[in-house]
């Protein structure tokens, strides 16, 4: 595999339907059910699984509650518990009307996604540069890199799921628009090769990789451990670099995603004011929708020298 393309394959093969994975394809046709739902009848139904939701998922539940606590201290245990409550909320609406992005048409997407600040992106396009979008693991995640994808060539990176069919599914979600989803294992040049190749991407800067590499920068009220690519990745694929946000409007029930300036280059040279410059993108993003934000990942695994572990 070293020298071949490492991405992912997204052409059905008679393997997916190995009895062992019926218990998933079901999985999908009750996914496929509620995303041909209209959202006024879905979005109640996911209101009242999110309460189900909030019995049996304890541990990550315990991990948001966590890291809720030490990015905002200055919350009162009510204001962190209802914070959760909403983003649990938030992770079930999503995942139940995620299906609607591979079954839905394009003009339903385009109508579920208001896309703002596209004039950011043609100016850099017709400048002749590709992008890289900077937005951490928020729960729509999906709905933004779709929508943007279908105004520009798009390229993306994910890993690996142990379900083949549910890997399969979800990387034909992620290339429903033509794009091409790399594997992990694939690294910085081929994302390198596909910028000069005039395709952009989406960068998610808030995973905690380990101290390896990684630069400790101030967070909220805490420090994260980042790793510092982006501005490599920019000078080496002459792309500029712009910050994403997504949050759905309740009342309205449609995604809004708004793409910002570009970064100044000269405020991501060195690994350090990079990763505090990320760091800041990331408080941004989720200042503007905090419910929506992964809190269950464990972004704070890594802390610094001397310091007692989170989780």
């Amino acid at each position: 595999m070293a020298r071949q393309q490492k991405h992912f394959d997204t052409r059905f093969t008679l393997a997916l339907l190995h009895p062992r994975l019926w218990g998933t394809w079901l999985a999908i046709f009750i996914l496929f059910l509620f995303g041909i739902l209209p959202a006024a009848i879905r979005d109640p139904i996911t209101r009242l699984l999110a309460k189900l939701v909030m019995r049996v998922a304890t541990k990550p539940i315990n991990i948001a509650t966590i890291n809720i606590r030490k990015c905002f201290p200055a919350l009162t245990d009510a204001e962190v518990a209802r914070l959760v409550e909403q983003n649990v909320e938030a992770f079930v609406l999503t995942l139940l009307s995620q299906a609607e992005l591979l079954f839905r048409s394009d003009a339903h997407i385009r109508r579920r996604v208001q896309l703002h600040g596209l004039n950011h992106v043609n100016a850099a396009r017709e400048a002749g540069h590709p992008i890289i979008f900077i937005m951490p693991h928020v729960w729509p995640l999906e709905y933004a890199g779709l929508r943007v994808n279908m105004e520009i060539p798009m390229v993306t990176m994910a890993k690996a799921h142990r379900n083949s069919l549910f890997n399969w599914l979800s990387n034909r979600l992620r290339s429903s628009q033509g794009g091409r989803v790399y594997m992990r294992e694939a690294g910085i040049r081929a994302l390198i090769s596909e910028l000069k190749n005039d395709n952009s991407f989406f960068y998610l800067p808030d995973e905690d990789l380990g101290p390896d590499q990684s630069v400790f920068a101030p967070f909220f009220s805490t420090q994260k451990a980042t790793l510092p690519v982006v501005g490599r990745l920019a000078k080496a694929g002459n792309a500029k670099v712009m910050a994403v946000r997504i949050g759905y409007d309740k009342k309205a029930r449609v995604f809004n995603a708004t793409i910002s300036a570009p970064i100044d280059p000269d405020t991501i040279v060195t690994k350090e004011d990079e990763s505090i410059v990320l760091n800041q993108i990331v408080e941004q993003v989720i200042n503007a929708y905090p419910e929506q934000y992964m809190w269950f990942l464990k972004i704070l695994k890594t802390r610094p020298p001397g310091e007692v572990e989170f989780y």
